[in-house]
């Protein structure tokens, strides 16, 4: 048996969705399941990772009868507030070829490529206006020790065939991104960007006309790992061939996943329209932005001229539970604001109109990783994203999908298939010593920006960050965020 913990409702929800709500109001009232039901799979959770599972589901065999639960509405965790970058991992390739071999490396980073694109395609095929635009994500320096630092994934991804990045002068990356505090950067080509909560709804659209059976404002409080498993929620009962669980972060709470992924805020905010003054700054095209900074700041445009502006990685959770802190970014949200103004000093005078936050899923080596809940072949679980999942998702939902149907290929054998690979300190260690290397990491950061260096103590509590958070390529979109 796993207790699973609650899923409470923000209190203020993303700015994407609250333009769903606005298009579908009714969203967040649907009926709760009841009663006693059979599936041949219940996946837990209407986010991405859950809905791409279903579906690649029902493409490899229709005739399987699928089932989806979520506690609020389909988007409306992690998969509706994130910054809406769409992005592969050719950034992290040199991390991949040194964790899975040379061959799975480059396979895992050309197929995380090729579902940005299918997401595009999917979003074609059925009619999903979500905003999809192939405009690259464009990666920056915003302080002069981080010039430079894309070069390795350039050398990595050149040497093995794959033109992925375009060196851009120091003043057309300035010119792309509306500011003269971006010293440098290079475009990866293959990025995208997308309304993150428009996709969520219409990924449901299109699983539910797939025969995916969908109940929303049905929370999960227990999972029974019999033969079969039982999914159980305050009114219901579902016993099926196989459990999937695509939870995000509230998976940390298990015991067997807590100490592999840590629970971190990445808080937003959203300026009021300015369209005119975007074209004044020379931001104009689709690109979406992110620096180099460990707690990264991602940011980009939006279809009504705004900008959305986050940072990632200012607080994290006490034994994996997700408490109110990450309901609200309360005081964080005047830190966002000071490295958005920072950035763009010609918007001094933009007012915020939005904030939001909310918890990512931060593995230990930055990266995702799926598995059998404590060994047991009927109960699945996807986690880890780190604050990149948009498009890895889709490779996550291929991966979940074959293991479920015990497919025996390439995804079900995939070593990212296998659990995770370390594990963090434990509780309270963590929780207390996370909280001093955070600190020490923000204010690195600030001297980073000075361009001054930072005192002993600091380079020394930066020496704890975790392994697959320090370099280039740890820094994900927290498009999870």
């Amino acid at each position: 048996m796993s207790l699973l913990q609650p899923v409470n409702r923000a209190r203020r929800r993303a700015l994407w969705l609250q333009e769903v709500l606005a298009l579908e109001p009714e969203a967040e009232s649907g009926e709760p399941l009841t009663g006693s039901h059979r599936a041949d799979v219940c996946i837990v959770g209407g986010g991405y990772t859950g809905l791409w599972t279903a579906l690649h589901i029902k493409w490899l065999d229709p005739s399987v009868d699928v089932m989806l639960v979520e506690a609020d509405f389909c988007g409306a965790g992690a998969s509706g507030r994130n910054g809406g970058f769409v992005n592969g991992w050719w950034e992290k390739l040199p991390m991949l070829v040194e964790t899975y071999g040379e061959e799975e490396g480059v396979r895992l980073a050309r197929e995380s490529a090729a579902g940005v694109a299918a997401i595009g395609r999917v979003c074609a095929d059925y009619d999903i206006d979500a905003d999809y635009r192939a405009g690259g994500i464009l990666l920056t320096a915003t302080a002069p020790a981080h010039l430079g630092s894309w070069e390795e994934a350039i050398r990595a991804t050149r040497e093995r065939g794959f033109d992925v990045f375009e060196r851009l002068e120091p003043n057309e990356v300035a010119r792309r991104a509306g500011s003269p505090v971006h010293l440098g950067g290079v475009l990866d080509r293959t990025g995208a960007r997308v309304q993150p909560a428009l996709l969520a709804r219409g990924l449901r659209r299109v699983a539910v006309a797939h025969g995916v059976r969908i109940w929303e404002q049905s929370p999960v409080i227990e999972i029974v790992r019999g033969r079969p498993p039982v999914v159980r929620t305050p009114f219901a009962a579902v016993a099926a061939d196989k459990v999937v669980l695509a939870i995000n972060a509230w998976l940390a709470a298990l015991p067997e996943i807590r100490r592999a992924v840590l629970p971190m805020s990445s808080d937003m905010v959203a300026t009021a329209p300015i369209p005119e003054r975007l074209r004044e700054i020379g931001w104009t095209g689709d690109e979406a932005v992110a620096d180099e900074h460990m707690m990264v700041h991602y940011y980009r445009t939006t279809k009504d001229g705004r900008i959305a502006f986050g940072k990632g990685g200012c607080s994290h959770a006490y034994l994996g539970r997700i408490t109110r802190q990450f309901e609200d970014p309360g005081p964080r949200v005047a830190r966002t604001e000071r490295s958005f103004r920072r950035i763009y000093p010609a918007l001094a005078d933009v007012p915020i109109t939005h904030t939001w936050t909310g918890p990512i899923d931060r593995s230990e080596t930055n990266s995702l990783f799926f598995g059998h809940l404590d060994g047991n072949p009927d109960v699945i679980y996807g986690v880890g994203y780190s604050g990149n999942g948009v498009g890895p998702s889709y490779i996550g939902g291929r991966t979940l999908a074959s293991t479920a149907l015990e497919l025996r290929d390439e995804w079900q054998g995939s070593p990212i298939n296998r659990g995770p690979r370390s594990q963090y300190p434990p509780d309270p260690i963590r929780y207390f010593g996370g909280n001093l290397v955070r600190s020490a990491v923000l204010q690195k950061e600030s001297d980073l920006n000075a361009d001054r260096p930072s005192r002993p103590v600091v380079e020394l509590l930066n020496r704890f960050v975790p392994s697959g958070l320090r370099g280039p390529e740890a820094h994900g979109s927290a498009a999870d965020a």
